[in-house]
């Protein structure tokens, strides 16, 4: 019995290819193990701190994630701007390095090392979106995309690369799905389909000189035609990204954004409404969608991707 064990030992040795095992890797695992390369490592940044003074670390995209590597630094997104980092010392003159990594909501990865340092170098920092610049071999130790569970199995710069395609090309494929009152006209000029993620295209244009300050937009499925004293029963379907969202239109302008939600169908007796509400005001902007509309989808591959 002791024969076999040790030839399944080396068997599986040999299949390991480049396994190394030695004394200090008995202590510290149980079983076979592999080291990991310098090609795996992302090298992270070097980023001084201090007690007295706030640094300042602006990102590419919103910060979806901070975790840091000890208690004597502190850190949290700046108020009203969701990807710019506040990162200080909570401890005067620590000695030991410590750490940080960001996740962003476009999947740039970024990791730091800390030092403590009277007078730190740098004090406002911005980050690079090595994703977008498709930088190449040093680019890549630096970040590594993170996927995200609401974008199934496409990569978030893929996401971010479709809809800037979308927004740049301008394509009018949809025209009959619009609202023009009190001078603001709304319309969906496009729908896209790719990898179970639906790409809303909407435009709207201001023909008055008074700004249209938006207050807030809903997509959600409700019934085609609601019985007075019959309770409404609606489906509220969020955005789970946007391109060049804004909350303002100025007079004699137009804003285009792109919406992207997770794929759904609407029932034959439902219709998707896309609702837009003035602040302050009742220039309210209402377009409805029938199930027919999105069976009528274009696919990504129609799409010259840029």
């Amino acid at each position: 019995m002791n024969k076999i064990i040790k030839l399944f030992f080396m068997i599986q040795v040999l299949l390991m290819g480049n396994t190394t095992i030695n004394a200090q890797d008995k202590e510290l695992y149980n079983g076979i193990t592999k080291k990991i390369s310098t090609e795996r490592m992302i090298v992270p940044y070097g980023v001084q701190v201090t007690f007295n003074k706030t640094t300042h670390l602006i990102f590419p995209s919103a910060i979806r994630y901070v975790d840091l590597g000890s208690d004597r630094i502190i850190a949290g997104k700046a108020e009203e701007a969701e990807n710019v980092l506040r990162v200080k010392s909570a401890v005067e003159g620590f000695s030991e390095e410590t750490n940080f990594s960001v996740i962003c909501e476009d999947g740039n990865f970024f990791s730091f090392n800390v030092k403590y340092a009277q007078e730190p170098d740098l004090l406002n920092i911005e980050m690079k979106d090595f994703i977008a610049a498709k930088e190449a071999v040093d680019s890549l130790h630096n970040r590594m995309e993170v996927r995200f569970k609401e974008l199934g199995d496409e990569s978030a710069s893929q996401v971010k690369l479709i809809m800037q395609s979308i927004y740049k090309n301008n394509e009018k494929k949809i025209r009959h799905l619009s609202c023009k009152r009190f001078g603001i006209k709304t319309m969906i000029k496009s729908i896209y389909v790719d990898h179970g993620l639906l790409y809303f295209h909407l435009q709207v244009k201001n023909k008055t000189n008074l700004p249209f300050n938006i207050d807030y937009i809903t997509f959600k499925i409700v019934d085609k035609k609601v019985m007075k004293r019959t309770a409404i029963q609606e489906t509220v379907i969020t955005p789970i990204r946007s391109f060049n969202e804004e909350l303002a239109v100025d007079g004699n302008s137009t804003l285009r954004t792109i919406y992207v939600m997770p794929l759904f169908t609407i029932p034959d007796d439902k219709i998707l409404e896309l609702d837009i509400f003035e602040k302050n005001g009742g220039r309210h902007q209402s377009i409805r969608i029938k199930n027919s509309d999105l069976m009528n989808v274009r696919v990504i591959g129609e799409l010259k991707i840029k």
